[in-house]
C-alpha cells in the first residue's frame, strides 16, 4: 500500500457564519484564525484492491476503530467521489487519525479533520494520475472538498488567517473555497494567542448541522446577514491597520450575537454556562482595569477562546491563572496561537 499523511489545524472564526445553503455553502462570510497547537494528524494508505466498485475503507481513530465516524467518512467520500475524485471507487482506502487535543476537550475537530483528509486525497490524486498541480491550485482544490465535509474545515487550509464565503467587496472571496488573507493582515496579528478555557467537556446539545438549519425561520436571520457583512469590512480594515481595540470589539460582538441567534431559534438553546458568563465579566474588567488588549470570542458551546497579542503573554497568563483557571473544567486550559497552516508529514 502507498501511504501519505497531513497535519491540519483547527481554526477560530472571528467573523461567525450560521446558516447554509445549497451543498454547504454559507449564508454570509466568515473569517477566522488558524489555530496551531490544536490539530488533526491523518494517514491515508491505499491499493488497487478494489473489488467492489464503491468507497472501501477501514477507519482508525486514535488507534482505535470507530465505526460512527467510519460511516460518517464513507457517506463524504462516496458525495464527492463522482464529481472530484472518481478513483476513490477503485482503491481501497486505511484512513489511521488522531488528535493533538483531547477529542472531549470542547474543540470542534470537524474542522482540522476534514481539512487533513481533504489534503491526502488531493495528494493521492497527484500521486494516482501523475498530474502536478500548482501549489495555489493544490489548496484551493483541498478547500473545496474539506468544505463539503465540514463547512469550516475549507479555512483551516490557509495559515493565520482564511475568508471564507462571497462578498462584493473583497476580491477572490467564493462560497465554495476559503481564501488566504495573512498578507491582508498586520503583523500584530499574527502574533495573536488564543488560549481555550474548557468550561466544559460535553457534547453540545445541539450539532452544527442542525444549528445552522435552525437559521430557516429564524427572525433575525436577515439582520443577522446584513449585519455579518458589514462587519466583514470594518474588520479586513482593522486587520489591515493593526487596530486591535476594533478588532476585538468585533470578536466580542460576533461571538454574542451567534449565541443571541441559538437563544432565539425555535427550538431555542442557551449553549453558554455560569461559568461562561463569569469569565467574559472578569475578561472584560481587567482589560477596563489594565487597558490590556484581551478580548474573547465563542464557537458554538460554552468554552471561552482568550484572544490577546503575544507582547502581554506574561500578564494574560497570570490572570488565567489567577482568576479564570478555577471556573474551568478539571482546570483544563490549551493554550493556542495563530498557525501556519497544513503540513505534509509523510
Amino acid at each position: 500500500m502507498t501511504k501519505v499523511g497531513w497535519e491540519s489545524p483547527s481554526n477560530i472564526a472571528i467573523i461567525k457564519y450560521w446558516g447554509k445553503h445549497g451543498r454547504q455553502l454559507p449564508n454570509n462570510p466568515s473569517v477566522s484564525f488558524t489555530l496551531n497547537a490544536a490539530a488533526t494528524r491523518t494517514f491515508v494508505a491505499w491499493s488497487d484492491e478494489n473489488k467492489y466498485g464503491r468507497i472501501d475503507l477501514t477507519f482508525t481513530f486514535e488507534n482505535k476503530e470507530n465505526l460512527a465516524f467510519a460511516a460518517r467518512i464513507e457517506k463524504f467520500l462516496d458525495n464527492i467521489a463522482d464529481e472530484y475524485f472518481p478513483f476513490l471507487k477503485e482503491i481501497s482506502l486505511n484512513i489511521e487519525s488522531s488528535n493533538s487535543f483531547p477529542h472531549s476537550s470542547g474543540i470542534a475537530s470537524s474542522a482540522s479533520g476534514m481539512s487533513a483528509l481533504a489534503m491526502c486525497l488531493c495528494e493521492i490524486e497527484q500521486s494516482i494520475t501523475g498530474y502536478k498541480t500548482a501549489p495555489n491550485e493544490f489548496i484551493q482544490k483541498a478547500s473545496i472538498v474539506a468544505r463539503l465535509g465540514s463547512g469550516s474545515a475549507c479555512r483551516s487550509v490557509h495559515p493565520e488567517m482564511g475568508l471564507w464565503g462571497f462578498h462584493p467587496d473583497i476580491a477572490s472571496s467564493s462560497d465554495d473555497f476559503a481564501i488566504g488573507i495573512s498578507h491582508l493582515i498586520h503583523p500584530v496579528f499574527k502574533t495573536f494567542h488564543d488560549d481555550i478555557l474548557i468550561i466544559s467537556a460535553n457534547e453540545k446539545s445541539v450539532s452544527s448541522t442542525a444549528g445552522h438549519k435552525l437559521m430557516v425561520g429564524n427572525p433575525y436571520a436577515n439582520a443577522r446577514y446584513q449585519q455579518a457583512n458589514q462587519q466583514i469590512i470594518s474588520l479586513m480594515e482593522a486587520l489591515k491597520v493593526g487596530d486591535i481595540i476594533t478588532f476585538g470589539k468585533i470578536a466580542e460582538s460576533e461571538a454574542l450575537t451567534l449565541h443571541a441567534l441559538m437563544m432565539s431559534s425555535d427550538p431555542y438553546y442557551i449553549l453558554m454556562e455560569e461559568a461562561s458568563l463569569t469569565i467574559i465579566r472578569k475578561i472584560k474588567n481587567f482589560r477596563l482595569d489594565t487597558g490590556i488588549p484581551i478580548f474573547f470570542t465563542l464557537d458554538a458551546g460554552p468554552n471561552i477562546h482568550v484572544l490577546y497579542p503575544d507582547e502581554y503573554a506574561g500578564e494574560v497568563r497570570s490572570f488565567i491563572l489567577s482568576e479564570l483557571i478555577v471556573h474551568c473544567f478539571e482546570g483544563r486550559v490549551i493554550y493556542d496561537q495563530i498557525g501556519l497552516g497544513p503540513k505534509k508529514i509523510l
